[in-house]
């Protein structure tokens, strides 16, 4: 059991130790549930057959960089687009003023 403390005979240094320490521990006991909550996950995981990283979808999956730009704009290099997503304007307005596509890659 633990013991009560009257805090008001505390000094002040006492009272900040108290309270590193009471954050301390909570900080540990935080760390020990999840501990013991992941532990427990994998005990599940393991009776199924499988990693937690398998039913979470972690395994075997690489993660997709920034795709690289295939077009420039004519008139301002420092405008480029991959060829995904939506057409940026610059490329819009090349391709009306009856640029190519392939003029215009890098």
């Amino acid at each position: 059991m633990v013991k009560k403390t009257d805090l008001g005979k505390m000094s002040m240094e006492e009272l900040k130790q108290l309270k590193k320490d009471v954050d301390a521990a909570i900080k540990g006991f935080a760390e020990r549930r999840r501990a013991e909550a992941l532990k427990a996950i994998e005990a599940v995981a393991k009776e199924h057959g499988m990693s937690v990283d398998e039913i979470v979808g972690l395994k075997g999956k690489k993660r997709k960089g920034k795709t690289p730009p295939k077009y420039v704009n004519p008139a301002n290099p420092a405008e480029t687009w991959s060829g995904r997503g939506r057409q940026p304007a610059w490329f819009k307005s090349a391709i009306a003023a009856g640029k190519s596509p392939e003029s215009m890659e890098i």
